[in-house]
């Protein structure tokens, strides 16, 4: 690894505009992040993927080999990526900062507690949490109904136990026993609101808009009518800032926020990839899971509230996941006719992506079993339907092996910008916002709302929130609710369960199927795996 300060250098950042953590890492100080606004902007590309499956996709992994790629091309590059969050690096996943030869760097450093802002935002929502019971403890003039407080705490880590709980027992003197649970970090709305803000007094204006309850006249009550914003926003004084770091071959790289794509809108912050689009010519970023779910809220959420346009989208696919979603399995090797049928999956991403007016980029992640067959199949498969589409051997190969994808992504990002373009108008109701994106982005011929879901959007209506936009959480593993339908599925419905409002972040958070907001640990988490030696190294990450 180069020096952080050689890496700021190389994109005119200065020694007093940073603030180090050792000589790997750094945050850009406040001030820096206002002159960016004097600069003209780089161009941004997003890169994001089919669905994901067992078998991995690699988009992580894509979007720093392309950025090495077009260094090598010799373009002014930087990466604008999220922090890993420690609950998947000890479940399932082991590891958020790439692979191979296309990595963040320190890549230990950055999947375990890096700078601490996973931590913060942990702290700051659950002050909130503590303040919101205070006030029903002691009676506050704020006279909140305790049955109807619905801000729950939250933690970093895979825990299914802690997703309905009991709090306030043991008698007067430790509170109220009310029932509760536990969200992860990354999908809080404190992290929500941290990668949306604009600057330190958007973030704390966001803050106090958080609605935690209602007090027992039905009046909604705010982080602000608690006295919690100051104090929050204290804790996250240092979190708002960016992080910068560098890729295994030393190209910049921002990371920061990390809100999970299939709960929360699955982009890193706003500030950070401002700070790069300033400070680079390319900026590569990703939108967390497939485009169905954190591509579509990077556009819907997060270029909505932050003026924001790329210049071209890259999608990423694989041999082994093309397999999986056409009905075969990977481990036993498989036929042309699944990958065929896979690749009506990816062709369903295609016109995704085409709803917001770009043509992708197909990104082909090369694993070494890969047969000839089956890559060609998927190129002629793009290229039938007019795609560009190239071959990805970062991870063996760096950046010398994401040249020809690089090639690709910058003529794309040559072509006329479209116009900006939602899936909805604001004005339009949730249900109307809600059947947009199902029907567009999922391919979901109907959506069934329960009885809470109908009462939660009726609550909305009365408070004068009906015109937020929608963040839908859903299994990231299918187009539909189900996780195990893979593949192109038809004429499903999508169950909606509960609407949550997410005043602060500014959107609306409609829950389907199953899913959870506090994931579990599998029979065989990587955390069996993880150890650290007695030279101090971690090992298994």
């Amino acid at each position: 690894m180069r020096p952080i300060q050689d890496i700021a250098d190389s994109i005119g950042l200065a020694a007093d505009e940073l603030m180090s953590y050792g000589d790997q890492m750094a945050k850009v100080k406040l001030a820096t992040l206002k002159q960016n606004s004097q600069r003209p902007n780089g161009k941004l590309v997003l890169v994001s993927a089919i669905n994901p499956t067992r078998a991995g996709e690699g988009k992580t992994t894509v979007s720093i080999g392309l950025a090495q790629g077009m260094h090598r091309l010799g373009k002014r590059v930087a990466l604008a990526l999220r922090e890993p969050s420690l609950g998947p690096i000890f479940g399932i996943k082991g590891g958020g900062a790439g692979g191979g030869q296309c990595q963040l760097e320190p890549s230990t450093r950055i999947n375990m507690h890096f700078t601490g802002d996973m931590h913060a935002v942990g702290a700051a929502h659950n002050l909130l949490a503590a303040l919101v019971d205070n006030a029903v403890h002691f009676h506050s003039e704020l006279d909140l109904e305790h049955r109807q407080v619905f801000w729950r705490r939250v933690l970093d880590v895979n825990d299914r136990a802690l997703r309905q709980a009991v709090i306030g027992l043991g008698g007067r003197l430790n509170g109220v026993p009310r029932e509760t649970g536990f969200d992860i970090t990354a999908a809080s709305e404190v992290m929500g609101i941290l990668c949306l803000a604009e600057d330190l007094a958007d973030l704390k204006r966001r803050l106090g808009l958080i609605l935690v309850g209602f007090d027992r006249a039905g009046a909604p009550v705010t982080a602000d009518s608690l006295k919690a914003t100051g104090a929050m926003a204290a804790l996250l004084q240092d979190a708002i800032l960016p992080n910068l770091v560098q890729s295994t071959e030393g190209v910049p790289a921002f990371v920061h926020g990390g809100p999970f794509g299939n709960i929360a809108h699955g982009c890193n912050s706003v500030i950070a990839t401002k700070t790069a689009l300033g400070r680079a010519d390319y900026v590569l970023t990703e939108a967390g899971f497939g485009f169905d779910l954190g591509a579509e809220k990077f556009f819907d959420l997060k270029c909505r509230s932050a003026g924001l346009w790329p210049s071209a989208v890259v999608l990423v696919a694989t041999v082994r996941a093309l397999r999986i979603h056409g009905g075969g399995d990977p481990a036993i090797g498989g036929t042309v006719q699944e990958i065929e049928q896979g690749m009506e999956h990816l062709y369903h991403h295609v016109e995704s992506v085409r709803a917001f007016g770009f043509d992708p980029v197909i990104a082909i992640n090369c694993f070494d079993d890969d047969s000839e067959v089956d890559l060609a199949t998927i190129e002629s498969g793009c290229r039938s339907r007019g795609l560009s589409v190239a071959r990805f051997n970062g991870f063996t190969q760096g950046g010398a092996g994401a040249e020809a994808l690089a090639e690709a992504v910058t003529a794309a990002a040559q072509v006329e910008t479209p116009p900006v373009r939602f899936l909805y108008e604001l004005n339009q109701s949730p249900e109307e916002k809600i059947h947009a994106v199902a029907s567009t982005i999922y391919g979901a011929s109907k959506v069934n709302f329960s009885r809470m879901a109908l009462k939660d959007l009726q609550r909305i209506r009365d408070l004068g929130y009906e015109k937020l936009p929608i963040c839908i959480a859903k299994t990231h593993l299918s187009l539909s609710s189900d996780p195990t339908h893979v593949g192109h599925p038809h004429g499903f419905e999508l169950p909606v369960e509960s609407v949550r409002i997410s005043a602060g972040a500014g959107y609306l958070l409609a829950l389907t199927g199953d899913i959870v907001t506090m994931p579990g640990l599998s029979a065989s988490p990587a955390a069996h795996r993880i150890d650290l030696s007695d030279d101090g190294e971690v090992l298994g990450v």
